[in-house]
């Protein structure tokens, strides 16, 4: 009776596994087929928006608070002091781990979506396997992202992406200069596809959605296959910057802290024996 249990549910557990398998087979014949692979940047990356002038040119739809940010960071890149996080190897974060500094890889799994975004930033992971949002989520630059393919030339094989992105750490900005509410409420959706009129240009529609923001912005980036693969190690180096209070100054070649902008007061050393 026991023996005639288990192979009972041997049989069982083996029928069940066959629908599964055959699901992901299926999925995985629809997925695109020149999706894979290495992609280089086309728009250039220190700018959210290609089609526009750096800082106030990009005429971001800020409001009032955050619009005196950006005027602020502005003031200080001319006065050569350094407020970008990534300049303290912080990663870059999402959205702007987008721009690719670096060239990204692209490799697509039945239930997840991989972009290897080489320049300081992890691997991004895009669930597509219907889930949905976690309770909380984990403390991650990239944040969460749950994915949906979409067949829209209905030829029976996936050809459009979309995403959205949640629960993304800061401090972040969005380019160079355009900073991101404090709160970490940024939202991302994108829809990724390739070119129609050409197939090694990807191109990647990014809806920004934040609390720093008066409505929601829309900007598209653009990437191309690399027929050359470059696989190259980036590692955040040390720049020998030290952040103190909001302060970033600079250790100098004989090893003592120095100033990195003109006029910068020195940090508070409250907790050092200083000499009389």
């Amino acid at each position: 009776m026991l023996a005639r249990t288990t192979v009972g549910a041997a049989v069982l557990a083996t029928a069940l596994c066959l629908p599964l398998t055959d699901a992901l087979s299926q999925d995985m014949s629809k997925l695109p087929s020149n999706w894979e692979g290495q992609w280089g940047r086309m728009s250039r990356v220190s700018i959210w928006d290609d089609s526009k002038p750096p800082g106030l040119g990009q005429q971001a739809p800020l409001t009032l608070e955050y619009q005196k940010v950006l005027e602020a960071n502005l003031k200080k890149q001319t006065e050569g002091k350094d407020f970008d996080p990534k300049g303290n190897c912080v990663p870059p974060g999402m959205p702007r781990m987008m721009m690719i500094y670096q060239p990204m890889e692209v490799i697509l799994k039945p239930s997840v979506t991989y972009f290897l975004v080489e320049s300081t930033s992890p691997i991004r992971r895009v669930y597509t396997d219907g889930r949905g949002w976690p309770k909380t989520f984990p403390p991650a630059f990239a944040g969460y992202s749950i994915g949906q393919w979409l067949d829209e030339d209905k030829d029976g094989r996936y050809d459009t992406l979309t995403i959205e992105t949640r629960g993304i750490s800061g401090p972040r900005l969005v380019d160079a200069n355009i900073p991101l509410h404090e709160n970490d409420s940024t939202i991302v959706k994108e829809r990724i596809s390739l070119d129609k009129s050409n197939p090694d240009v990807m191109v990647n529609e990014i809806t920004t959605i934040d609390d720093a923001f008066a409505k929601p912005w829309t900007v598209t980036r653009k990437y191309r296959r690399m027929k050359n693969t470059e696989y190259s190690e980036y590692n955040c180096e040390d720049k020998h910057n030290v952040v103190i209070n909001g302060e970033t100054y600079w250790i100098g070649i004989d090893g003592f802290l120095m100033p990195i902008a003109k006029d910068q007061p020195p940090p508070d050393l409250r907790h050092f024996q200083t000499k009389r």
